[in-house]
């Protein structure tokens, strides 16, 4: 509908922490897959990318156009511009790096310790600490 109340959250958050590699890549695939007509194509990885890395730390050296289109170039294997379900997870499970890559894009255990630790960042003190060496 549009809306996560919380419950969908909290099952999506548990989903991303503790959920199997195949539970993972369907829940991705729905993320990306922003308009729900079962594909993903460039501009929705692009976009979901793009906001992923704006809210979520990333270290990544390619930048979110570099990412999309090493996606596509590896995994669109009927070349349409498109990812299926069955390309995305068969692609992504194929693919170490792109998995791994994926994985860590997703990776909310900093947030959940941010939330744990009322908003500070529980390693603030370490960081001071080694600026000041």
């Amino acid at each position: 509908d549009g809306y996560i109340d919380f419950m969908e959250y909290v099952a999506a958050l548990s989903l991303v922490l503790k959920g199997k590699v195949d539970q993972k890549l369907r829940w991705y695939f729905k993320l990306y897959d922003v308009d729900g007509n079962g594909c993903i194509d460039r501009a929705e990885l692009l976009n979901i990318i793009k906001a992923i890395r704006s809210i979520n730390r990333c270290n990544e050296k390619m930048t979110a156009e570099e990412f999309t289109d090493m996606v596509f170039n590896k995994i669109d294997i009927n070349g349409d511009g498109e990812l299926s379900l069955e390309e995305f997870m068969e692609g992504v499970q194929k693919d170490e790096m792109l998995l791994d890559i994926l994985t860590r894009s997703l990776d909310l255990t900093h947030i959940v310790r941010l939330i744990q630790n009322d908003g500070k960042n529980p390693h603030e003190g370490e960081q001071d600490a080694q600026a000041a060496q």
